[in-house]
């Protein structure tokens, strides 16, 4: 067993980390992750049928992880309006930490599409980096996310509507930024 998970953890490690990495946009999270991904992997292997590839099954984990821990996010913001009474939910503030150091290094306009990216829909965000950042096939995506294919290229197709009226949106108002700076 423990050559059979080196195996998976050295052929997919980077793919799984990188797609935690995109969805929780924090480095020490991820690492926190990406460790139960695993964790999980070993305690299922047995009962690992084969019926998908081992990647898009360690995918799959990967994707219930996060879920769930935006899941616990979720609840521990809501017990914290509930205690301190804050109002609205719709009156949070917002975050406005800034991009991991590996996005900052890129050019301004693959910035903005991560930024864009936050703002959409959770399967929007999950299809749209499986297909685009991880190159994944709509089958294995489908697999991946439990989708049918024909909700995968809906869900594909909605998102990329999405992100290019967000980064439109943005783009206007940083051109007004501009004008009002002159």
């Amino acid at each position: 067993m423990k050559a059979v998970f080196q195996e998976l953890y050295d052929k997919y490690h980077n793919d799984v980390y990188q797609f935690i990495f995109y969805m929780v946009k924090n480095r020490e999270q991820t690492e926190d992750l990406v460790q139960e991904v695993y964790i999980k992997v070993m305690k299922s292997y047995d009962r690992f049928k084969g019926e998908s590839s081992e990647k898009t099954w360690i995918f799959s984990i990967a994707r219930h992880v996060a879920i769930d821990f935006f899941r616990k996010q979720q609840r521990k913001r809501d017990k914290i309006l509930e205690f301190f009474d804050w109002g609205e939910k719709g009156e949070l503030i917002s975050d406005n930490e800034p991009l991991p150091e590996e996005i900052a290094l890129q050019n301004e306009t693959i910035q903005q599409m991560y930024r864009c990216l936050d703002r959409c829909s959770v399967d929007q965000k999950s299809v749209l980096i499986l297909r685009f950042i991880h190159s994944l096939s709509i089958q294995e995506t489908a697999e991946i996310l439990d989708m049918s294919i024909s909700k995968v290229k809906t869900t594909q197709h909605r998102g990329m509507k999405v992100l290019k009226q967000l980064m439109e949106e943005e783009q206007r108002k940083g051109e007004g930024n501009h004008e009002a700076q002159r």
